[in-house]
């Protein structure tokens, strides 16, 4: 009953939704007709320009918020990032969705799609906000394929069928839809705001009121929505069992993590490091669930996904509880036997193609084959730490041939340079030493080009341990590690490791050893037959660490066949030692922003908003304009103008009193042109029967 009122309640709360929204629209289009409107009034002396800046402003966040609505309230399209599969390319899944199917008791989705994400979800694209039967499509994410078992996958494909059987997928649809429009609106007044500096101004009061109104419609809808997925589990349980829905809940938080970790610890760096991606990511996925010291790990994670909190805008309970609800529920019938009792596969073209929508575009790189990758990624790991090498190398050489110049100077013998004795030698002559001085000031001259290369070899490190700079290599090869690499109590010890990659680099070059993959440390060397794989680390552990003992390692790599003199050979895909990204224009290293820029939705829906905000800015402005300029002006005071006032004729003259007319040299024009005022009174002559005024003696008269 309290579910039945809240699911009211959470359509009460969206039909109020849309209809603010319809209001929102409407006020818009009425200021907007009232604006129009005052603009043609007469004895308007300036058009609306407040009104236009105003129209202009609204439109965006009032077309965003409805547009966000209408799209979430139709039925959604297909999923771009999803690969559909047919009857005919996997039939043993489709065999097995179907058999379900028939166990929950309801009809078979129409769809089976599969995804790059560790989760499978069932839709019906129904119209009516979901109130009306539609087209049912099931997703499957490719991950669950390589790391669940056939019983576990059985329980997560029961528990999606689960909901169409108890139809939950109606009131799913709706609370769905409806969060889903009410973050769309939420997402439309952020991306207008990003875009223009107006709305930004008051975004904020509208951004506080849908966040309000999306906290109150999913408080409402949680819990229906879980006790929906309580439902879907006693549902599975009774078909696949409980012990299975338990271990398939807990697989599938364990892989979620592993799969995050794929690609943000492997996939990407390898990416970036080298430009190559496995065609089939999926299978190499696979590949690394089934290691075996992934073992532990997966199992830690699966006991920490138990003591995880369910998110507040989950929609699923939390782990534990669902555990403590099947744990309760009885065995399933010992008579339900599956179909198949061998792990499922789809065709690798599906996984290819999801493969390519996951990395899309030509600059996602190179695409080889998954286990060629698998083989470049254990070189690429294991040869990590041989560009810091080469690095410290060269600071320690450049510092030991600084120290030599500046003794060639002052003369000073090697053994009070190095405090060791058995190193004394005379005094060069002065000749000679002018003579080295020159060589390595036009060595340095020399243009980059021309320079010898500088390649990272095995005698260079020797002949350092030799010449008693075991120590500053040491430091120097610390300061250029990452910081979880680095080992402040035992400097000498990632010096040690370094020097047996080095070695192992010459001896996989020459095929006489590889590299394998080990998913949670650096690659492990696999040495020709007849040597330990710990031989060639306590090999260079005892040359750096024991003075003297540098000869008795050029004695077992001699045997080896390794010539200590061979440049360091590249890595996958040309990868060197020295830092610099092959492939590179110029050999220059690859330039990675870190700068965080939008999106490309994101920079589509920004540049859709600024069009829009132009187009009704330019859209309204002219039509003001026009109906400004298109204005009736005011008539002034006096007589008004009528068919019946209008004393002009075309023929010249005016109308008399009965109705002739009258010749005048010009035609009259009856219309007022300045106001009319009363008329002053005429000045008139005196009448001549009043006596006269004889003016002559007062007038002077001039003196003769």
């Amino acid at each position: 009953m309290i579910a039945a009122a809240r699911a009211v309640l959470a359509l009460a709360l969206l039909a109020v939704l849309y209809a603010l929204v319809a209001s929102m629209v409407l006020l818009w289009a009425a200021f907007l007709a009232v604006a129009l409107w005052s603009a043609g009034a007469p004895g308007v002396q300036t058009p609306p320009t407040s009104a236009i800046i105003a129209c202009a402003a609204f439109a965006p966040i009032v077309f965003g918020m409805a547009w966000a609505v209408v799209r979430t309230a139709r039925p959604s399209a297909p999923r771009e990032d999803a690969v559909t599969v047919t009857r005919r390319g996997a039939p043993e899944l489709w065999c097995m969705v179907e058999e379900l199917a028939l166990g929950v008791g309801t009809h078979p989705p129409a769809h089976i799609r599969l995804t790059a994400e560790v989760n499978a979800s069932v839709t019906e694209d129904a119209p009516l906000l979901g109130l009306a039967p539609g087209r049912r499509v099931l997703y499957l994410g490719l991950p669950l394929l390589a790391g669940l078992s056939l019983a576990e996958l059985r329980a997560v494909l029961a528990h999606e069928l689960g909901h169409f059987s108890h139809r939950h997928n109606r009131f799913g649809a709706v609370a769905h839809r409806g969060a889903a429009g009410l973050v769309a609106a939420r997402q439309a007044i952020q991306d207008v705001s990003a875009a223009n500096d107006l709305v930004r101004l008051y975004a904020g009061g509208p951004l506080l009121l849908l966040g309000l109104y999306t906290y109150l419609f999913r408080w409402l809808t949680r819990p229906v929505r879980r006790r929906q997925e309580l439902e879907a589990d006693r549902e599975a349980a009774r078909v696949a069992g409980p012990g299975a829905v338990a271990d398939a809940l807990c697989s599938t938080e364990a892989l979620g993590a592993a799969w995050q970790q794929f690609l943000a610890e492997f996939l990407a760096p390898m990416r970036r490091a080298t430009g190559r991606i496995p065609d089939d990511p999926f299978r190499a996925f696979a590949h690394m669930v089934e290691a075996p010291e992934l073992r532990e790990p997966l199992a830690t994670l699966r006991a920490r996904a138990v003591e995880q909190p369910a998110g507040p805008d989950d929609a699923h309970p939390p782990l534990a509880t669902r555990l403590k609800r099947l744990a309760r529920l009885p065995a399933a019938e010992t008579g339900a036997v599956p179909l198949f009792a061998r792990p499922l596969s789809v065709p690798p073209r599906y996984a290819i193609e999801l493969g390519r929508i996951l990395l899309p575009g030509p600059d996602a790189g190179r695409r080889v084959p998954w286990r060629d990758w698998l083989t470049e990624l254990a070189e690429h790991r294991a040869r990590r730490p041989l560009a810091p090498l080469a690095e410290a190398v060269r600071t320690v050489e450049e510092a030991e041939r600084t120290g030599r110049l500046r003794d060639e100077r002052t003369g000073r013998p090697e053994a009070e340079r190095t405090g060791r004795p058995g190193t004394e030698r005379t005094e060069r002559p002065e000749a000679e030493r002018t003579a080295w001085r020159k060589a390595e000031r036009a060595k340095a001259e020399r243009p980059e080009t021309e320079r010898e290369p500088d390649a990272l070899t095995i005698q260079r490190v020797l002949r350092l341990l030799d010449g008693g700079r075991r120590m500053p290599l040491a430091r120097a090869l610390n300061s250029r590690l990452p910081r979880g690499a680095q080992n402040e109590s035992d400097p000498l010890r990632p010096l040690a490791d370094a020097l047996a990659v080095l070695i192992g680099a010459q001896l996989v070059s020459r095929g006489v050893a590889y590299w394998a993959m080990d998913w949670t440390g650096p690659s492990i060397l696999v040495p020709p037959a007849g040597i330990a794989p710990e031989t060639i680390h306590t090999w260079a552990d005892t040359a750096v660490r024991l003075p003297g003992q540098t000869q008795l390692l050029g004695l077992h790599l001699a045997a080896l066949g390794v010539d200590e003199r061979a440049p360091l050979p590249t890595g996958p895909a040309g990868d060197a030692a020295d830092g610099v990204v092959p492939g590179a224009p110029g050999g220059q290293p690859r330039l990675i922003s870190i700068v965080p820029g939008a999106t490309g939705p994101a920079r589509r829906r920004i540049t859709a908003v600024r069009a829009l905000a132009l187009t009704v800015l330019l859209g309204v402005a002219g039509l003001t304009f026009v109906l400004w300029a298109n204005r009736d002006e005011p008539s002034y005071p006096g007589t008004p103008v009528s068919p019946w006032t209008d004393g002009y004729r075309p023929g010249g003259g005016t109308t008399g009193t009965t109705g002739g007319t009258v010749p005048a040299p010009l035609p009259t024009y009856l219309y007022p042109t300045a106001p009319v005022w009363p008329t002053p009174p005429a000045y008139r002559l005196p009448s001549p029967s009043l006596p006269g005024i004889d003016i002559k003696p007062l007038v002077p008269r001039s003196t003769p």
